[in-house]
């Protein structure tokens, strides 16, 4: 018999996991917009209604698949993630083998440019990584109950030129600007298709309630990601501002993203689910 896999928010990299599969897994697929069912049909996909917002619409997840990709953002606001709480109540009927999720590396919070990997100690800093912190923990505590193999991936940016936002052109071409390089922080970052190829083999050989980082071998400053990126497109390096500067003309978001400064190891992600990058770094991957 073929796997099932259910996907919990199959947008891009949702998308990406079922061209990979290419019709060898039967696929499910949980949306919240009708207007996207016959988009995942033509997809070869098997679409279901519902929202994660409303329990009752999430009856049916129940025992459909042996295989779950949760994909799904928590909420914009609270520091809890209650989306993953209804999917995980709705599942526990009939709890699946095993179940991968889309974490942030946001967990970690600053770490002042140290080289971490996963054994690092969580320090969410923003009501965004809290969330992912509580969705983690929701996780690791039902696959310890259920028996359920959980795989937690660690994800940082993603990109990839075929991706919408997935290339830097065009917040270059608004000239965003970015940090000075004495005042910068470390990035990381993941392609999109090594980010789909990292779900699959997460969902095959993750070891129960165990976090991977899923990145690549770059240990790029976010200014010199942003050079890279303007060379390759043909297009005028960004501005450099300092700090104060940045705090004056940039949003909240935006600053939040220049407070945290990491460098990702990803052995685990090559030792464990024997992941072999496609794209490097982001000079390949772009």
């Amino acid at each position: 018999m073929r796997s099932r896999l259910l996907i919990i928010g199959c947008g891009d990299v949702g998308l990406r996991v079922v061209k990979l599969l290419a019709g060898r897994w039967r696929v499910f697929a949980l949306t919240s917009s009708p207007d996207r069912a016959p988009a995942l049909r033509a997809a070869g996909v098997v679409p279901l209604v519902g929202n994660l917002d409303e329990p009752a619409t999430l009856a049916r997840l129940a025992g459909l698949a042996d295989l779950v990709l949760h994909l799904a953002p928590p909420a914009r606001d609270g520091e809890t993630d209650e989306r993953t709480r209804h999917l995980l109540a709705a599942l526990a009927r009939r709890p699946p083998s095993a179940l991968v999720y889309a974490s942030t590396t946001g967990v970690y919070g600053d770490c002042g440019g140290a080289f971490i990997d996963e054994t690092r100690v969580l320090y969410p800093t923003t009501d965004r990584a809290r969330r992912r912190v509580d969705a983690e923990a929701q996780l690791r505590a039902f696959g310890r109950r259920h028996g359920t193999r959980v795989c937690l991936l660690r994800i940082p940016g993603i990109y990839a030129p075929d991706r919408v936002g997935g290339h830097l052109r065009e917040r270059l071409a608004r000239g965003t600007p970015v940090l000075r390089r004495e005042d910068d922080v470390y990035t990381n970052h993941i392609h999109a298709d090594d980010l789909a190829r990292a779900c699959v083999l997460a969902l095959l050989r993750g070891l129960p309630q165990r976090a991977v980082n899923v990145c690549d071998d770059s240990q790029l400053l976010m200014g010199d990601y942003f050079d890279l990126a303007a060379d390759l497109a043909g297009l005028p390096r960004p501005e450099r501002i300092t700090r104060e500067q940045a705090a004056e003309r940039m949003g909240a978001m935006q600053l939040s993203f220049w407070s945290e400064s990491r460098r990702l190891s990803n052995a685990r992600l090559k030792r464990e689910l024997r992941l072999a990058l496609r794209y490097s770094t982001p000079a390949e991957g772009l």
